[in-house]
């Protein structure tokens, strides 16, 4: 070997060893190796930061982004009230929500998807008496198996794509990757859920998704198109049981009823007071077709600085208007009474917790105006299990109560300090809202079919697609960045030239060689079978896209020793790359259900290894049969 050929060697096997330690983050290694790379003359310094242009980095960021819209907007949260059965056996539930993870995972990232269904997850494993990681573990390898299905589905396949495109071959299709892959995933998701979940390891939850800040109260009004109008209060109640909301009263013109009869018919424009854990609200609202209170109440008091409280204006401060100088209805102004930055769109949930000594002890949200003077929102109140509460606008706030918060991350934090509150955390929750969940899957629509027939590169398609997002605000603009992975990025758009590094300077000719004569032999299909095996050994203990940029150059070289096409060998390395099942670490899914299912590390090769040996026999004859190896 000469001396560039031993340095990147080198390199590559200390990024390798590094990613394995586990010390410092992988985005941090990739860096390392590129900058070692361009120290050592191995890449010139001109073209170092190259890769953070290339295609595949800003595809995945892209599609990062367009997730994040389906989420927020409700979309997903429709699809799965339709999709998943409330009421079926083991099988039948276990077999829709994996194979809804699945289908997601095709048309999403598959972390976002896996993060989507996980409440869901929790929920069935209660409701089936069963160890959230019984049905944690096989969502979360369903989800990895539908990412290889299409190109968007995981980073992987992206790289892979990227470097075929490299060869002069142009990069694969959108849905190149189906044939084999959808095999792949639907041999695997059969065996998860029919015999996969009697091999996870029975653990107790050994930690919870953020802190406990017990039950909400909040108030939903009935719309004129929701489908509870005209029912009873005993059936919504019953349909509320899911998830573990219950309702506490009804307030109709202006009346409250504490206790109202269970068999009252309910009508559009009623106000029912629900008390629901934060994290089943979204549910809640999504399932039953109710809107928040308070939200509407924003809207309709836009523009007029008027809280909307029912006879409760009494010791406002300010003008009649409610509003003070220099102010305006979407949040405080700045020093020079100019319109404050923040727009309606750009709006965080976040807790506030109320300090005895703080100034807001007593009042209520009206006496406070937080709608008009802030820009804020009060949505819901938890109070240590108290409900006797009045009206929420017109509730007095008592010290130790805890507010769920809608307005900008800013503003939010500014009224906690002057007001003596405690912001305990963002809130990963999300308002649904039909119309941008219309427009937020039709984004997606357009963008998959611009790169799927070919009318736009898929990085072009899918950044048409981001634009699009901004504009109708399914992706505030101000959250575009937050829905980035910036690591992946990190970890991509410096690999991609290591790896270049590896091919350019015979490196990777070199090792396929050597994998050649000392293991296949010369023969192309176990050739084949040891990239497909080694590019799955290492998934399970480094980053799957890094997995993949460090293959993808063997797999190439592997092939074009042997004479053979080498769009076999790429592909093998998207299904491998995308098959991390023995470790917490191989996945972010894995590694999201650590916790939750009360895992440890030996937990997941018990499932993991019989689901890696079934891709292999099922991946193999079928990367023969839709990409066959012939001669070049």
């Amino acid at each position: 070997m000469t001396n560039d050929q031993l340095l990147i060697v080198a390199i590559l096997l200390g990024t390798v060893a590094l990613f394995l330690w586990g010390r410092w983050r992988h985005d941090m290694v990739a860096l390392a190796s590129l900058l070692a790379c361009v120290v050592a003359g191995l890449i010139p310094q001109a073209e170092a930061f190259a890769g953070f242009g290339h295609p595949a980095v800003i595809t995945v960021a892209c599609v990062l982004v367009l997730s994040r819209g389906l989420q927020t907007s409700g979309a997903v949260d429709a699809l799965t009230r339709t999709v998943l059965p409330a009421k079926a056996g083991l099988i039948f539930s276990l077999a829709a929500l994996v194979g809804l993870g699945a289908l997601l995972s095709g048309v999403m990232n598959n972390v976002g998807a896996m993060a989507l269904l996980m409440p869901v997850a929790m929920q069935m494993a209660r409701r089936l008496d069963l160890a959230p990681g019984q049905i944690l573990m096989p969502l979360a390898f369903g989800t990895i198996l539908g990412g290889m299905t299409t190109m968007i589905g995981t980073p992987p396949n992206l790289i892979v794509s990227g470097f075929r495109a490299e060869l002069g071959s142009g990069g694969f299709g959108m849905f190149d990757f189906t044939p084999v892959g959808l095999v792949v995933a639907a041999g695997g998701v059969l065996f998860v859920v029919l015999v996969g979940w009697r091999l996870v390891p029975v653990r107790k939850q050994a930690g919870v998704e953020g802190f406990d800040s017990g039950a909400y109260i909040t108030e939903a009004r009935i719309p004129e198109d929701s489908k509870v109008a005209g029912k009873t209060l005993r059936e919504v109640e019953a349909s509320m049981d899911e998830g573990d909301a219950q309702i506490l009263g009804l307030v109709r013109n202006g009346v409250r009823m504490n206790a109202p009869n269970p068999w009252r018919a309910l009508e559009p424009g009623d106000i029912l007071v629900i008390e629901a854990e934060a994290e089943a609200l979204s549910g809640v609202l999504s399932n039953l077709g109710l809107q928040l209170e308070e939200a509407i109440a924003a809207e309709d008091t836009e523009g007029t600085g008027d809280d909307g409280a029912d006879g409760a204006g009494a010791g406002q401060e300010g003008d009649a208007g409610g509003r003070e100088e220099g102010t305006d209805e979407k949040g405080a102004a700045d020093d020079d009474g100019k319109e404050s930055s923040a727009v309606a769109g750009d709006v965080v949930l976040m807790e506030l917790a109320v300090m005895p000594t703080s100034a807001i002890t007593g009042r209520s949200a009206s006496d406070l105006e937080l709608r008009t003077r802030y820009g804020l929102n009060l949505l819901a109140l938890s109070r240590q299990g108290r409900r006797s509460i009045k009206r929420l606008r017109s509730a007095g706030i008592e010290s130790g109560d805890l507010l769920l918060m809608q307005g900008p991350a800013e503003v939010i934090r500014e009224f906690a300090s002057d007001y003596g509150c405690v912001p305990l955390a963002e809130r990963e929750l999300h308002i649904p809202d039909r119309r941008k969940a219309w427009e937020a899957g039709a984004i997606m629509a357009f963008a998959v079919g611009g790169a799927a027939f070919g009318l736009l590169p898929a990085a072009v398609s899918f950044a048409i697609g981001v634009l699009a997002s901004m504009a109708l605000r399914t992706v505030p603009p101000r959250s575009v960045y937050d829905a980035i992975d910036w690591p992946v990025i990190i970890l991509l758009g410096a690999l991609i030239p290591v790896a270049g590094a590896m091919e350019s300077s015979g490196a990777a000719d070199v090792i396929a060689r050597f994998l050649l004569e000392n293991v296949a032999q010369g023969h192309a299909v176990v050739a084949l079978g040891l990239i497909l095996v080694v590019t799955m050994f290492l998934s399970d203990l480094m980053n799957n896209a890094a997995t993949a940029a460090v293959m993808c150059p063997i797999a190439i070289g592997t092939a074009a020793a042997l004479g053979v096409n080498a769009d076999s060998f790429l592909m093998a390395v998207a299904i491998g790359a995308s098959c991390a099942f023995l470790t917490p670490i191989g996945h972010q899914n894995n590694t999201l259900i650590l916790g939750p299912g009360g895992f440890g590390f030996g937990d997941y090769w018990k499932l993991g290894l019989p689901l890696e040996l079934l891709v292999v026999v099922i991946s193999i004859p079928m990367l023969l049969l839709v990409w066959p190896l012939g001669a070049v």
